[in-house]
């Protein structure tokens, strides 16, 4: 995507194929576009969801085994890890910070698996 330096993920939740019977709450359809940005040497990376209305943008780096976006745009300031990552596999968290980065609270867990 964009020549080639960028990547794009699309997010539909419950699958466009699914009937929902879940708490509409849980429920988006959003996008992430994220690039490796030289100036910084780190990840530059924006999420968006229309129907929610919601923009954020994260900083991505590496934190040992594990690579963390950060967003500190918006209240709360959001983090998504990216741990347990494997060739076929990765476990994602989404935790906020009411503390500005002090203290996380995990959200949401997603564990990931390519067909």
């Amino acid at each position: 995507m964009l020549g080639g330096r960028a990547i794009q993920d699309v997010w539909i939740v419950p699958a466009g194929d699914q009937q929902s019977t879940e708490d509409e709450r849980y429920s988006f359809h959003g996008t992430t576009i994220r690039f490796f940005d030289d100036g910084i040497g780190a990840w530059r990376s924006t999420w968006i969801e229309p129907i929610h209305g919601r923009v954020r943008k994260f900083i991505g780096r590496p934190s040992g085994d594990e690579m963390h976006l950060i967003s500190t745009d918006g209240d709360p300031f959001l983090r998504w890890r990216f741990t347990e990552v494997g060739a076929d596999h990765f476990v994602w968290l989404g935790e906020y910070s009411v503390d500005e980065g002090r203290t996380w609270i995990l959200e949401e867990k997603m564990v990931a698996t390519r067909r």
